[in-house]
């Protein structure tokens, strides 16, 4: 039902914007750092039930808006890669200053994991994900929408919690290892956000339409 192309552009998508920096890489590696590894891991199962939430809700919505109006493609593509665009413009600039942790204090686990789950359900970055992002790579003529975008967005799941246990479990080290190398945060800025520029253009020039319900 989901091709190997919308999986491999999902993957790609999701570790381009799991490596860029934003709320949720910010609070994991706060905590990681302040509090050490396993509050970092608490904090990512938070994160995590916020993005099964996005899943479930937001395709339960998706597969109503296409049955009833296609024409919102258009307009969800659109949104899509100014969302991309944007993001790769915001990486190379590097607002986001991800390793100063300063005046963080200690919390307990279920603060921990509720915080991680309430970040990320108000982290703009991951609404528009689901909303605008993934639904460019389901095709609707290849059968039900809303299991396709549950299986796409099954696939940024396991991208981005993977990639941000690496980080939380490297958290100290790769905080050292920057901080004497600013170069290679420069090199990190570009090549994500040459990625993230080269999808936007991607989804703008897409000429695919959803096939009418």
């Amino acid at each position: 039902m989901v091709s190997t192309a919308a999986v491999l552009g999902v993957f790609a998508v999701a570790l381009a914007m799991v490596l860029t920096p934003g709320p949720n890489m910010v609070y994991l590696l706060s905590r990681s750092i302040s509090q050490g590894r396993s509050a970092g891991l608490v904090s990512l199962g938070g994160v995590a039930l916020g993005l099964v939430v996005y899943v479930i809700a937001t395709n339960l919505g998706l597969a109503a808006v296409f049955a009833a109006v296609p024409t919102l493609y258009l307009a969800i593509k659109i949104a899509g890669a100014c969302y991309l665009l944007w993001l790769a413009v915001s990486a190379v600039r590097g607002a986001t200053k991800v390793f100063e942790v300063e005046g963080v204090h200690r919390d307990s686990n279920r603060r921990l994991f509720t915080m991680g789950l309430f970040t990320n359900l108000l982290n703009p970055k991951m609404a528009v994900m689901y909303i605008s992002v993934i639904p460019q790579f389901v095709d609707p003529a290849a059968g039900s929408v809303f299991l396709q975008g549950v299986t796409l967005g099954g696939v940024q799941i396991a991208v981005a919690v993977t990639v941000n246990a690496l980080i939380v479990v490297g958290a100290g080290s790769i905080a050292r290892f920057l901080s004497l190398r600013p170069t290679w945060m420069r090199v990190q800025r570009y090549v994500m956000g040459t990625v993230l520029g080269l999808l936007a253009v991607r989804l703008a020039t897409d000429g695919s339409r959803p096939a009418p319900a």
